[in-house]
């Protein structure tokens, strides 16, 4: 059965599941979902994600959505996929955990709020000069935090080699 990625590459997290993909060699059919056009509140595709974002996979009966959650399932489910990209140790996949639950609540969002109402602004979404300003705070923070907390013993963010949270960050 063939893995389904639903997903729009101006998408980071569509992104992150796409090259995750092609960089192990999982076999996929990529079925775009463009959010420029509304797409994702489709019948057709809310009935694969309910929340109307991409990225979503189906693999066989299973939907699946979240990129994270996408990554990890995809870093257990395909045989042939090297440890480091998510460990068996439990205490290195909290670290990992970690790692992905700051990036949501920082990084990304800093970044998408400084695009969306800077870059995509003129493509029809609205902006907030006050909302793009606060968003570059966040993202400048966390990248600070990145330099100087989550990369400051190497260039890995956790641990001495690369895994699959690299690639979402």
């Amino acid at each position: 059965m063939v893995l389904k990625v639903y997903a729009d590459r101006l998408s980071q997290p569509s992104r992150s599941v796409l090259l995750f993909c092609k960089i192990i060699g999982i076999d996929f059919e990529e079925i775009q979902v463009e959010v420029l056009k509304n797409q994702r509140f489709s019948p057709e595709y809310k009935a694969i994600n309910p929340m109307s974002q991409v990225p979503a996979i189906v693999h066989g009966h299973f939907k699946l959505f979240e990129s994270h959650a996408i990554l990890i399932y995809l870093s257990c489910s395909f045989p042939g996929v090297a440890n480091h990209w998510y460990p068996s140790d439990v205490s290195k996949r909290a670290k990992i955990h970690s790692v992905l639950d700051w990036h949501h609540s920082n990084l990304h969002r800093g970044s998408v709020g400084l695009i969306l109402n800077t870059i995509m602004a003129p493509k029809g979404f609205p902006s907030s000069p006050q909302a793009a300003k606060e968003a570059e705070k966040i993202l400048m923070k966390s990248l600070y935090k990145l330099e100087t907390f989550w990369l400051k013993d190497g260039s890995f963010l956790v641990g001495s080699s690369h895994h699959r949270l690299q690639i979402s960050v």
